[in-house]
């Protein structure tokens, strides 16, 4: 292909179980006029997705379907060779380029992939593989795009999913070798960390700002009760956003709470790997709970084997999904944060905090 342009390769999960190429007419025609060996790389793709939607979690699936879609696309428009014939030296390229990718590869907001218009699902021209935003600290908010760099995170997450594509494609007996296993080691971006390291998280003070903004935000407004009761499990259970969200294998119920023989509540989540644990429910926590519950006109506390929705949608029916969670955790952190700036007294830096995505992952995923 001669256009360097990127499109979108892979929907969501959702869609592509059930994806037709017929249904994505502008991906349909890119890939009947690429070489054959890029068509075979895009069922490959298809192949390793379809996997890895099937056995993690919805979270896992956008990550290696981003990465992959990137390296996919650089081997079609800029590298032109079929992975396959890597050697540790292409990896090592495809690295350069993911330090510093051209303009026209970075976007600086989140765009859906495709849009559903007239029937069928059309690429979005507003979308681009590389992303760079402004943090909400910064008052200017427009981004110089040659300034974008990866964090340490990103390029690790860009290997993980490299290399556990080619293991998927060595298991099936599609490729012969990992030459991103061998590569990662000789990656010169990568930054050798020996000091110790601080963990990123919030401290006591700064969940309860937020827990006591949640508690002021559904006092005010009934819509915010789903926010306060989210934020309240977040913080008093431990849990992570995925352990509270709607997946294929697992749908969070209000029967997951139960007591013991000693009156003790406990609640049943789905976590990693796909085990089950019970968590112990602390006594404090049961006045959060039953006011979500009484705000969705339910009794006080769950009954056993209750088929409640744990959190429920306010349109439509069913559970909702991490991506849903988080808007709404997201949500609750800016008002924690404007509240912040209004009221605290600058030298105070016991809450002083950068209310950002990232925040949220490392807090609460």
């Amino acid at each position: 292909m001669a256009i360097l342009k990127p499109k979108p390769l892979f929907p969501s999960y959702i869609e592509l179980k059930e994806m037709s190429l017929t249904d994505y007419p502008q991906l349909q025609q890119l890939l009947e006029i690429s070489p054959e060996w890029q068509k075979q790389h895009w069922d490959w793709a298809i192949l390793f997705l379809g996997y890895i939607g099937r056995n993690k979690s919805e979270h896992t699936y956008v990550r290696f379907r981003n990465e992959v879609e990137k390296f996919l696309l650089w081997s079609f428009l800029i590298k032109d060779d079929s992975i396959d014939n890597f050697k540790k030296s292409d990896i090592l390229d495809y690295a350069d380029f993911c330090w510093k990718p051209p303009v026209s590869w970075i976007g600086t907001s989140n765009v859906a992939k495709f849009k559903f218009e007239n029937g069928y699902f059309e690429s979005n021209k507003q979308w681009r593989p590389f992303k760079i935003q402004a943090p909400k600290s910064q008052i200017e908010k427009e981004c110089n795009k040659k300034k974008y760099k990866p964090s340490q995170q990103t390029l690790i997450s860009t290997f993980t999913a490299i290399i556990a594509f080619y293991k998927f494609l060595m298991n099936e007996e599609l490729c012969l070798g990992n030459p991103a296993q061998i590569a990662k080691k000789d990656c010169k971006h990568f930054i050798t960390e020996s000091q110790v390291k601080e963990v990123k998280r919030l401290t006591e003070e700064q969940w309860q700002y937020v827990l006591d903004t949640a508690v002021d935000m559904a006092n005010e407004n009934k819509l915010y009760e789903r926010n306060l009761f989210i934020i309240a499990s977040l913080k008093v259970l431990f849990l992570r956003i995925s352990e509270l969200s709607e997946r294929d294998s697992w749908s969070p119920e209000m029967g997951h709470f139960w007591q013991d023989l000693d009156k003790n509540w406990w609640l049943r989540v789905y976590g990693k790997g796909r085990k089950l644990r019970d968590t112990s429910v602390p006594t404090d926590y049961l006045a959060f709970l039953k006011r979500y519950r009484q705000s969705r006109s339910l009794s006080g506390l769950p009954y056993t084997d209750e088929r409640s929705i744990l959190v429920e949608k306010i349109r439509g029916q069913g559970g909702m999904t991490s991506r849903h969670l988080r808007r709404l955790v997201q949500e609750t952190f800016d008002h924690a944060y404007n509240k912040m700036s209004q009221s605290v007294n600058p030298t105070d830096t016991s809450l002083n905090i950068s209310w950002s995505n990232k925040n949220i992952e490392m807090a609460v995923l």
